[in-house]
């Protein structure tokens, strides 16, 4: 009988080169990057918020720091609040390495995206020439499911909400949608957050120190905001507050909910256009308010599909200014809609917003077509929470606003969207005293006008300085018709102004055109 033979293969152990870096964010605050050849140490940089907002679980974009740790940058060179995920499918310093969301395995590292994004959303541009049928064959094909489509003339395209109902990571679906040759771009569906700090009823009518420091009286006597349209992309209004009567113009709901007014969005449109106890920048205003943010568990929020809803709706219903209290990451497709409207010629202000000192700038303020606005407290010094940063265009009073809140309650408010609601009214007074002005020399008026604030010139906490309206309404009055001419000019047409609140006895205030700078100056308003 043979003995069995057995051979015993030497166990030599092997080192793969190709395994990438893992962190681990455990170890004595420092992030530790291990590789096969050495082992370094860099400083373990959290996400820092500067300043805490009042609504619950507020979720603020992650991109508000210049730089940050590459273990907490996603594929796409955004910052994180949290580790990207590791190899395995976990978030790196998981100490049981588990599967992050029990999602499947994959080499390629994910972006950490449910705090700048709608969890499982996408938004694509799709070939307008599709059927319905073809669109439906585009979801399946991808294992999508389509929530909704909408044509956008803005931007001459079309575009569709979709929901990925599997496991499958976001990047993942997103890269192989993009590559459909049906497809023209895809991108996240980003959130939004309006910029306000706290909310506090109360009663009665304190002093309203914006209008002074915006010197809004004297402003009103020369124009109050006629003949001029202002889109309001914001929550709900509620257009039977006493301080808002026969101001909204039309309404839009982009979310198709059925919630009743907000408190924001009430606010908002009381510091443009107020006029019962309390008094806004631009009194005889029309309003298009534009519903786009809904309440949520977190607050109230919107996304990049419904806001390009309400800015293409804007554009179409004859707003000549939009105020954009609301503020997220850049954006693709907002920033395509946001310079596709300053091309129609629409003065655009957006909310600096509230993520303070250490934030990045957001958007969509600091596109170069949007006015920038932060924010200033009773004593003109920058409100706390207000972003700073090169692209700021000037302040507005931001800090305990008083203004209107539903059910014909009244509310004290902080925020640097009511910072740009005050500038949106004031561009509004602008337009009336010269209509023909476009988007660039509104903007160069408002600046050009502003009290300096802060160090001598510019500067990256007030931007050119705080906005003063009746400064800005004597530099836009047009140039005088010669007198020699004037017999033989036919006299303009009354414009329309169907929503405003002005009782119909009252005389409408002058255009001023005929008003001397020596007039203006003897005026009581302003002395």
């Amino acid at each position: 009988m043979r003995a069995p033979e057995i051979r015993v293969a030497p166990r030599v152990p092997s080192v793969s080169t190709n395994v990438g870096p893992r962190v681990n964010t455990n170890i004595g605050g420092a992030a530790v990057a291990r590789t096969p050849s050495r082992i370094s140490v860099t400083p373990h940089v959290m996400p820092r918020i500067g300043v805490q907002s009042t609504l619950p679980s507020a979720r603020y974009s992650p991109n508000i720091h210049r730089a940050c740790d590459p273990a907490y940058r996603g594929s796409d060179g955004d910052c994180l609040d949290r580790p990207v995920s590791s190899a395995n499918g976990g978030n790196v310093g998981n100490a049981a390495g588990k599967k992050a969301n029990g999602g499947p395995r994959n080499n390629a590292p994910q972006t950490v995206a449910d705090l700048r994004a709608v969890p499982n959303e996408l938004v694509a541009e799709i070939d307008g020439a599709l059927t319905d049928a073809q669109i439906e064959q585009l979801a399946r094909r991808h294992r999508l499911v389509r929530v909704e489509m909408q044509n956008v003339p803005l931007l001459g395209s079309t575009i569709g909400l979709f929901r990925i109902t599997d496991r499958r990571p976001v990047d993942v679906v997103r890269r192989a949608l993009a590559g459909d040759a049906s497809v023209r771009s895809v991108q996240l569906n980003f959130r939004y957050l309006l910029q306000d700090q706290k909310t506090a009823p109360t009663e009665g009518d304190p002093a309203q120190y914006a209008l002074a420091q915006l010197r809004l009286p004297q402003a009103h006597t020369l124009v109050r905001g006629m003949n001029v349209t202002i889109a309001v992309i914001d929550s709900g209004i509620d257009a039977s507050h006493p301080e808002l009567a026969n101001t909204i113009a039309d309404t839009f709901d982009a979310i198709g909910s059925k919630e009743g007014p907000h408190a924001h969005g009430t606010g908002i449109a009381g510091a443009i256009a107020a006029h019962a106890r309390l008094m806004g920048s631009a009194p005889e205003v029309r309003l298009l308010a534009i519903r786009a943010f809904g309440a949520t568990a977190n607050g109230a929020q919107s996304s990049s599909y419904v806001i390009l809803k309400g800015l293409d709706y804007a554009a179409l219903h004859g707003a000549q200014i939009i105020n954009m209290s609301f503020a997220g990451p850049k954006d693709p497709l907002i920033e395509r809609a946001v310079a596709a409207s300053a091309a129609r010629g629409i003065v655009l202000v957006g909310a600096a917003g509230n993520a303070g000192a250490k934030s990045a700038p957001l958007y969509p303020a600091a596109n170069p077509n949007v006015i920038a606005v932060s924010g200033t407290d009773a004593q003109e010094k920058l409100f706390s929470a207000s972003n700073r940063g090169n692209h700021i265009a000037l302040a507005a009073p931001g800090a305990d606003i008083f203004l209107p809140a539903p059910d014909g309650k009244y509310q004290i408010v902080s925020g640097t969207s009511f910072s740009a609601a005050f500038v949106s009214g004031i561009a509004a007074l602008v337009l009336e005293r010269n209509p023909s002005l476009k988007p660039n020399e509104v903007r160069s008026i408002l600046t050009g006008t502003a009290r300096d604030l802060g160090d001598p010139g510019r500067d990256d906490l007030f931007g050119a300085g705080s906005a003063d309206a009746f400064a800005a309404v004597s530099a836009a009055a047009p140039p005088a018709v010669p007198l020699a001419s004037s017999k033989d000019t036919p006299a303009a047409p009354a414009r329309d102004n169907t929503s405003v609140s002005r009782a119909m006895e009252q005389p409408v205030p002058s255009m001023a055109a005929d008003k001397s700078a020596a007039n203006d100056a003897k005026s009581p308003a302003a002395q």
